[in-house]
């Protein structure tokens, strides 16, 4: 244990409807936010040392937490950042809770070409390793070549390589494995013209805001497209786009978001998302599978 950590306890009965991009979720028993990579391993050795729970919030853009809360400690990884770059061999070191839009505009500066796609993402570079995050065509797993990891019952931090994390369409191993994402590097391409990155990664900002509800909380699209077809239009051909349950919405803009209209709870949304999954089996035999991570809930189906 550290001084740190033994000098002070992490916050009580935090709201995490603050942290989510759904604004919804009820308390977290114990709350830190770490601001240093050493500050992240010292509470994660704390909640080991306690023998509770310990479980990782990024951005909350693609977490749907528990009305009830969530026991042990909440991660909250939004302060763990800073990224170094080479723009002569493009090698990018980021740590994980650097914001994915600020990557992508830092490399586009830079003369780096990779990420152009993912400056519309709002979620962060460890979370984008964890979902093998992708838009417009590009992926994660594309541009990371690894990404440095602790366990999450406490331990020796170790380097995972591209080819040990078993990437797939919206899925790493790291959705399976009990670790902790401390921070990733990227191998990009240099040499590219900084304006015409620039003036691209602006078009596909522009292209998202314009077709994608932005203005109100979501999570992001909340079902995987079962390839070759689209969750969003499966889910507008039912006539779905503007169902409502409680405060909850399958948009009107684009109907693989489900917005908070104002004061949804996470029960609201579950049972949408729920409702959605059934119809869409109902009448075409799949079932949609959210890309959204579900904490406190008894059951992610």
């Amino acid at each position: 244990m550290t001084q740190q950590c033994d000098a002070r306890l992490p916050q009580a009965r935090v709201k995490l409807a603050d942290y989510t991009t759904w604004r919804v979720g009820g308390a977290a028993e114990w709350l830190a936010e770490p601001a240093s990579l050493e500050e992240t391993q010292a509470w994660i050795e704390w909640a080991a040392h306690q023998g509770m729970p310990c479980r990782v919030i990024g951005a909350g853009s693609n977490l749907l937490i528990h009305d009830d809360g969530l026991p042990g400690l909440s991660l909250c990884l939004r302060k763990l950042q800073g990224l170094q770059l080479d723009a002569t061999t493009g090698t990018v070191e980021v740590l994980a809770g650097e914001p994915i839009p600020s990557l992508a505009r830092r490399a586009a500066r830079a003369g780096l070409h990779g990420l152009e796609w993912s400056v519309g993402i709002p979620g962060t570079a460890g979370g984008a390793a964890v979902m093998n995050a992708g838009a417009q065509g590009g992926c994660t797993a594309e541009w990371l070549e690894s990404v440095r990891v602790m366990p999450m019952e406490g331990g020796n931090c170790f380097e995972l390589q591209r080819d040990q994390l078993d990437f797939a369409y919206r899925h790493s191993r790291l959705q399976d494995d009990n670790l902790v994402v401390l921070s990733a590097r990227f191998r990009l391409q240099p040499g590219h013209d900084p304006d015409e990155l620039k003036r691209v990664t602006t078009a596909n900002l522009s292209h998202r805001t314009t077709t994608q509800p932005y203005q109100q909380p979501s999570c992001g699209s909340v079902f995987r497209n079962p390839e070759p077809l689209k969750a969003g239009r499966l889910i507008e051909e039912q006539g779905l786009k503007g169902t409502r349950i409680g405060g909850a919405e399958i948009s009107t803009v684009h109907a693989n978001f489900i917005v908070n209209t104002g004061d949804a709870e996470a029960k609201d949304i579950a049972q949408l998302i729920q409702l959605v999954q059934d119809r869409i089996e109902a009448e075409h035999g799949i079932r949609l599978h959210p890309e959204v991570k579900r904490l406190g809930f008894a059951s992610a189906a």
